[in-house]
């Protein structure tokens, strides 16, 4: 058996090396050739499950490959956000995430060790104000009404929200902030158990997400007072924005969706990611769908590092005034 010359072994182990290993460059040219997962941190049926199976079917047809959609509960959504920070960075676990779990969480919590920094974001998706209502039981039916009753007897008016630390609950405290108002927040266990104290009278105020609150407001069973952003609702432009109202003329947060990916994802496949998510907030279907549930399709190209910056500063002020914790 004849070997190599000890000088030539070197250089053949480069050229072996070159050909056999797989390149980066080859694996993102054929993204993707296998199913994609998006994670959805809550049960299903919500709004952010809806945004997310609505995301999904649109990637599948963009890309050519299934997306399923992986409800994975718990923790306020951290259990499925940390999942997706800790996955694989080859673009086959996403997260379909709110504002709750991508940059409220950690926030209130000690127990999540994430941030929104820990992921690639792909984009924006959609939002969707949320509606401060007032029980009929309580007599008011209008800002007005509302601001003048709670700071003529503090700390006797209650409000509820779908639990501590959401969106929904810092809405109500930036209310709270800015009309100078206090008043006691209940946290609920979901917007079930609100719905059913509001009608009886046992809490005075709630905040829904308003694609969930606008059956109850139609139906005369709790009455609207304002929405939570500065812009009217295509779905319900009857409701005022709550920043019509010179004491609450900054008032404006929303629910927001957002497509993301683990850290440190190859540039080539964010690319296309970003191509098929902006391919599908132009499709009307699509649009339609969202819209129909009451959120605002995002626009394209939203800078989504000065965007999460921005927003968590915004979240990080309230929490420090409500002295919110976990």
């Amino acid at each position: 058996m004849r070997f190599l010359s000890p000088r030539l072994a070197p250089a053949l182990s480069v050229v072996l090396a070159t050909v056999l290993a797989p390149s980066a460059h080859g694996q993102t040219d054929t993204y993707p050739d296998r199913p994609i997962t998006v994670v959805v941190a809550y049960p299903p049926g919500g709004s952010t499950d809806l945004t997310g199976r609505a995301v999904a079917d649109q990637l599948s047809k963009k890309l050519g490959v299934p997306v399923v959609v992986e409800n994975v509960g718990g923790a306020g959504g951290a259990i499925g956000a940390h999942k997706v920070s800790r996955a694989a960075p080859d673009g086959y676990t996403l997260l379909l995430g709110a504002n709750n779990e991508i940059a409220i969480n950690r926030l209130i919590s000690p127990a999540v060790k994430y941030s929104y920094k820990d992921f690639t974001p792909i984009g924006l998706v959609a939002s969707q104000p949320m509606v401060l209502v007032a029980s009929t039981q309580s007599g008011i039916t209008s800002v007005d009404q509302f601001i003048a009753a709670v700071k003529a007897r503090p700390g006797k008016y209650t409000y509820g929200s779908s639990g501590v630390g959401t969106a929904l609950h810092l809405s109500a405290e930036m209310v709270k902030q800015q009309a100078g108002l206090f008043m006691s927040h209940i946290p609920y266990r979901g917007v079930g158990p609100l719905t059913t104290d509001l009608y009886a009278g046992t809490v005075d105020f709630g905040v829904y997400v308003l694609s969930s609150g606008l059956p109850h407001i139609r139906s005369g069973k709790v009455v609207a007072l304002g929405l939570t952003e500065k812009k009217r609702s295509t779905v319900a432009p009857e409701i005022k924005p709550l920043a019509d109202h010179p004491a609450l003329r900054h008032t404006d947060i929303s629910v927001w969706f957002a497509l993301m990916a683990p850290p440190q994802l190859p540039e080539a496949v964010t690319a296309r990611l970003r191509k098929a998510l902006a391919e599908s907030l132009q499709t009307p279907e699509f649009r339609k769908k969202l819209e129909d549930s009451g959120s605002t399709v995002a626009p394209l190209h939203v800078e989504m590092g000065r965007f999460l910056a921005e927003e968590s500063d915004k979240y990080q002020k309230i929490v420090e005034f409500a002295n919110i914790k976990e």
